[in-house]
């Protein structure tokens, strides 16, 4: 009678290709094949499966887990700070972030994945946090870190991290995603799971200064000043031009602090921007200076890359706002549905021009959708966490969501954003999710024509 009333999700596999075998999923790639990253990812599964079927054989009759009174109820726990710093459980210890195999040769400039199959709620924990580096990171001495600001401005400053953090300060959540997250996805299905397809997005709360304060202070000219470059210090020499309107709002934030601590090295200590709503390339890390100036600044990392190629060949610049999303986290890519009966679909939202209004989800390939419940709070420019109730019959299926924010835009399937901006792109791909449920319970990622 249970397997009629709670469905059973088994977790997808993690980690399944090898170090020494990146180089056969590169050269797969180049000659346009998965056929190897497909077969490992197979294997993976099986083993898994193998994993939770003999648990599950352990727990029959007279459960020994009630009956036995375990250990832990019987003797003296750990003693109070055994770690100075906290750390998850060791049964948690397979949910990390992760490299995608094959999608960078060079382990200083690539790409961690947040386990979002992993997640609850809305906010990322700091050490699962997705990372995005250019030429690898840093933990820099904040005693001798400094902001600088010139350009246009009458009294060119330079602040210490003391004298930043001296100043009046606000906390908000935001969420922050690469430009190029699901761009593995604009050709066809090119990753399994979740974490692979969407893990370049994260949400925290930052605190820090409002840029416009620090502007102010140094006698900003906002009327000639049409936008600021923003420059890293690390040895890739991040720069980033950012319009000054968005500035002016108050919502650009010089920022010091994530989840109520100093940020992490990986997310760019001491110090970083924050422009919540744009692409995460403009949340420059390590950050050192601000110049105020007329026109953009045309920075490699804004004229050569992080384009948008077009259909007619032509390369879009500037196109910073992460527009409408959202994802089904479970069930998803990788997961398998153990048995029959009632399962909460959920998953996140979230929307570059502020809150998400409705997410709708569909259990049928898009032929029929039901609005889902959206859990509280519901924060501009932040994920939103969503749930629908659903009962699985055992019948093969397709389960997508489709996300709207509070501008009436509503998030496209592939086929009216491929009409749009083609195939060949690789940022701001904001397009419908598909998940496959087969009858054996298996969740595969997969398009729909």
């Amino acid at each position: 009678m249970r397997s009629q009333l709670m469905g059973k999700v088994r977790k997808a596999p993690e980690n399944f290709v090898r170090s020494d075998e990146v180089g056969t999923v590169f050269a797969e790639a180049r000659a346009g094949r998965r056929d190897f990253i497909r077969g490992a990812f197979a294997a993976a599964a099986t083993a898994v499966a193998a994993n939770a079927q003999a648990q599950q054989a352990a727990v029959g009759e007279g459960d020994p887990n009630i009956l036995e009174l375990p250990a832990h109820s019987k003797g003296l726990g750990q003693p109070v700070v055994t770690d100075g710093y906290g750390k998850p459980s060791k049964y948690e210890a397979n949910v990390q972030r992760r490299q995608s195999p094959g999608l960078t040769q060079t382990k200083q400039a690539s790409v961690s994945f947040a386990p979002l199959q992993s997640l609850f709620g809305i906010v990322t924990p700091s050490g699962l946090h997705f990372e995005r580096h250019h030429q690898g990171w840093w933990d820099i001495d904040p005693s001798k870190h400094r902001l600088m600001i010139n350009g246009l401005v009458k009294n060119p400053k330079v602040f210490t991290m003391d004298e930043i953090m001296r100043l009046p300060a606000v906390s908000r959540f935001h969420f922050i995603e690469c430009g190029a997250n699901t761009g593995m996805e604009w050709g066809n299905v090119a990753v399994p799971t979740v974490q692979y397809t969407h893990g370049m997005l994260s949400c925290s709360e930052f605190t820090g200064v409002p840029l416009i304060t620090l502007l102010e202070m140094a006698g900003a000219d906002l009327k000639q000043g049409k936008f600021i470059l923003a420059e890293g210090a690390d040895g890739s020499s991040m720069t980033r031009t950012i319009p000054v309107e968005l500035i002016t709002s108050g919502e650009v934030l010089v920022a010091y602090g994530q989840n109520g601590e100093m940020l992490r090295p990986e997310q760019g200590y001491p110090l970083r921007l924050v422009v919540p709503g744009v692409q995460g390339v403009s949340w420059v890390k390590y950050l050192r200076r601000i110049e105020v100036g007329d026109m953009p600044y045309a920075a490699k990392d804004e004229a050569i890359h992080y384009v948008d190629l077009m259909p007619d060949g032509q390369h879009r610049q500037y196109t910073s706002i992460q527009e409408c999303k959202s994802v089904v986290t479970t069930p998803s890519g990788g997961q398998m549905l153990l048995d029959q009966g009632f399962y909460n679909i959920t998953g996140l939202a979230w929307s570059g021009r502020g809150k998400v209004k409705r997410v709708d989800v569909s259990v049928d390939g898009g032929r029929n959708w039901r609005t889902a419940r959206l859990e509280g709070p519901v924060m501009s420019k932040c994920l939103t966490r969503f749930n629908l109730d659903w009962v699985w019959n055992g019948e093969e299926c397709i389960i997508q969501s489709r996300a709207m924010d509070e501008t009436g835009y509503v998030q496209p399937s592939y086929q009216q954003l491929r009409a749009v901006r083609g195939a060949r792109s690789i940022y701001h791909n904001n397009a419908i999710q598909s998940w496959a449920v087969r009858a054996n319970g298996e969740v595969a990622n997969v398009q729909l024509a």
